[in-house]
């Protein structure tokens, strides 16, 4: 293979069609968009968008669940049309250089801290994938630094707008989009059977296990409708508590292995040694999710473990009683339970005294069965949205050559 083949802008995955059809031209931002400056003057409008590195473009109000910018301070804001891209220059995790994203919501008002731009050409659905790639993060790590708070990219408009740009065809480009795009609907697809899956569990829920003040559950399977009433029992009473069994392990002191290391909210680490060996129920300390409620907040271990102090650790008598504990305990609010304003926490003590109503075992046995099979489902379904996502991860390093390797 010559210089030339290897430096060539080709991707290693093209469409068939597409073989003859020679490497990708290299254009710029600039050449292909106009940046938009128009202001919201006399705050004409005041429907307020921003730009999350997960969500991409939002409505501001809804995802910070509260207004954070006065009315008096948008006449500077941009107006940002339905179509048009977005550029925040705020570093984080999942977007290092910040997240470009295009606006599908409609027309609002953007700060000025943002740069937008709006292709001269409306079919631009590749760019849109390609701007969640990495691709195009060195080229402004290049040409910017970081902001006073190092929280953000610090660069021009002209330098931005001068940012290299794959330019294959227009028939190519197209074809590229559909692809992705496909994927991207059978993804919307799965996260909603997924959701919906969880909204069952979460209905069953309410309706197999008694509301608060009473005794029976609205829902009871006809072998158990005779049976005694459910019992209240004080968590402390069902369960064992292996706190002190606990041993927290600073990072640097971590000697790496196989056995995972769980913290308040699952997997923090894989370290060698263990503490536990067998099934247990993880509880959360402490930490902001006890209210936010983003992942679990009991969560089941078994096989060789270690636990930091960071969550409860609890041994039941029997699996299925475990089960019922854990779905409950994910679905109702702790609030009445938890101290501190900054740090959310459940220590021992407020842990032991939590509520749980129990009916006999037989009937435990019966519901928790009923519940893991939903969980499974659940689980499956997880899996599966992860494998398209990593698909299509795989896909667009295919489908997208880097104009960073070119001429080395």
């Amino acid at each position: 293979m010559s210089k030339k083949e290897k430096t060539a802008l080709v991707p290693k995955l093209r469409f068939s069609e597409f073989h003859s059809n020679g490497e990708w031209k290299v254009s710029t931002l600039n050449s292909l968009a106009i940046k938009i400056t128009n202001k919201n003057i006399d705050c004409a409008l005041t429907r307020i968008l921003t730009n999350s590195a997960t969500d991409g473009v939002v409505d501001q109000s809804e995802y910070f669940e509260r207004e954070i910018v006065t009315q008096s301070n948008i006449d500077n804001y941009i107006i940002v049309d339905e179509g048009d891209y977005v550029y925040n220059p705020r570093i984080s995790t999942s977007a290092p250089a910040g997240p470009i994203s295009k606006n599908k919501l409609g027309k609002g008002i953007m700060s000025p801290l943002y740069t937008v731009f709006r292709f001269n050409n409306s079919r631009n659905d590749f760019y849109e994938h390609y701007f969640k790639t990495n691709l195009w993060n060195s080229y402004l790590k290049t040409v910017s630094n970081t902001g006073a708070r190092h929280d953000r990219i610090s660069i021009s408009a002209e330098n931005f707008m001068k940012m290299p740009l794959p330019y294959p065809s227009d028939e190519e480009q197209q074809k590229i989009a559909d692809c992705l795009s496909s994927l991207d609907d059978l993804i919307t697809a799965e996260d909603k059977k997924l959701s919906a899956l969880k909204m069952h569990k979460k209905g069953l829920m309410q309706k197999l296990f008694p509301a608060e003040g009473q005794d029976l559950p609205e829902w009871r399977f006809p072998e158990f409708r005779d049976c005694d009433k459910w019992v209240i029992y004080p968590l402390a009473e069902i369960c064992q508590n292996f706190d002190a069994k606990r041993i927290p392990i600073a990072e640097k002191e971590r000697k790496k292995g196989s056995t995972p290391y769980y913290g308040a909210s699952g997997i923090v680490d894989y370290i060698d040694g263990f503490i536990f060996d067998e099934e247990l129920l993880c509880v959360s300390e402490d930490g902001a999710n006890l209210i936010a409620r983003t992942s679990p907040i009991a969560f089941s271990i078994s096989g060789k473990t270690w636990v930091n102090n960071h969550a409860h650790v609890l041994k039941f008598e029997n699996s299925f009683t475990q089960i019922l504990v854990k779905s409950y305990l994910n679905s109702i609010s702790l609030s009445d339970f938890l101290t501190g304003m900054a740090q959310p926490k459940l220590n021992r003590a407020k842990l032991d005294i939590i509520p749980i109503p129990l009916p006999e075992e037989k009937e435990q046995r019966k519901i928790a069965n009923c519940l893991s099979s939903l969980e499974n489902l659940i689980t499956a379904q997880a899996k599966k949205i992860e494998a398209l996502k990593t698909h299509k991860q795989g896909l667009m390093q295919g489908l997208f050559p880097s104009i960073k390797e070119v001429g080395k």
